[in-house]
């Protein structure tokens, strides 16, 4: 079985954001997750993702990100990604919020004050300046996925990938994220796509893409997606 690498361009290259061509994937065992999925994404879309539970969607975002081979297909990704998962106590490591963000960026060997600085920077993005020091634990589940997304944006990701990043949260708390995150990725000039099966989110993005059985069935405005679903259960 032969894998097929993640193509990340430069950040800034003249081309889609996100590229997904014909894309397969198959568990070890043999299942198949995705078959021929394609989609694409232009920078500074703020795009969500719908479909059943076992479409594929969270399959489709992890092979994204890379942390999935692919069985097949092709995969183009422009700039650095980030990703924020579903409970955000999976990738939150450090004891408190300015140290969670910062520990990301312990790779780019940063001087303590470029460090502090984008810290800053990201955690001012999301509101979150105030609870610099708060330990994780004291946080509400709203703002853990802040500081998830705060994380990313310290690493200076161009694309964002959430996958239902509201699912663990209350109807105020759900709205109050997806309405931030729209404002970020317009604000800052990310591309964001974001995995969901609340119908109420889709008034916030731009397009929308619905996946059945591992392909993009449908795809385009959001409304019209959502009063085609909305038919289907009427």
């Amino acid at each position: 079985m032969g894998i097929n690498p993640v193509n990340r361009a430069a950040p800034g290259a003249a081309q889609r954001a996100i590229a997904v061509n014909q894309l397969c994937f198959n568990w070890a065992s043999g299942v198949a997750v995705l078959r021929d999925c394609s989609l694409t994404i232009q920078p500074g879309e703020f795009c969500m993702l719908l479909g059943a539970n076992g479409s594929g969607k969270s399959t489709l975002l992890r092979l994204l990100a890379g942390l999935l081979p692919l069985t097949s297909g092709e995969i183009d990704l422009s700039g650095q990604v980030g990703f924020v998962f579903q409970n955000p106590d999976h990738q939150l490591v450090m004891p408190t919020v300015g140290a969670d963000v910062a520990f990301g960026l312990v790779e780019e060997r940063l001087s303590p004050a470029q460090v502090q600085a984008r810290v800053w920077e990201a955690l001012n993005a999301v509101n979150l300046t105030h609870l610099i020091r708060r330990p994780i634990y004291a946080l509400s589940g709203g703002q853990k996925q802040r500081v998830a997304i705060a994380g990313a944006i310290a690493r200076q990701c161009d694309v964002l990938l959430l996958d239902e990043p509201t699912a663990l949260l209350d109807p105020d708390s759900q709205l109050d994220l997806v309405a931030q995150v729209r404002r970020l990725v317009k604000d800052r000039g990310l591309t964001a796509l974001w995995v969901t099966h609340r119908l109420l989110e889709l008034d916030y993005c731009d397009r929308a893409f619905l996946l059945e059985k591992g392909q993009v069935v449908d795809q385009g405005d959001p409304q019209r997606l959502k009063q085609h679903l909305i038919s289907l259960t009427a």
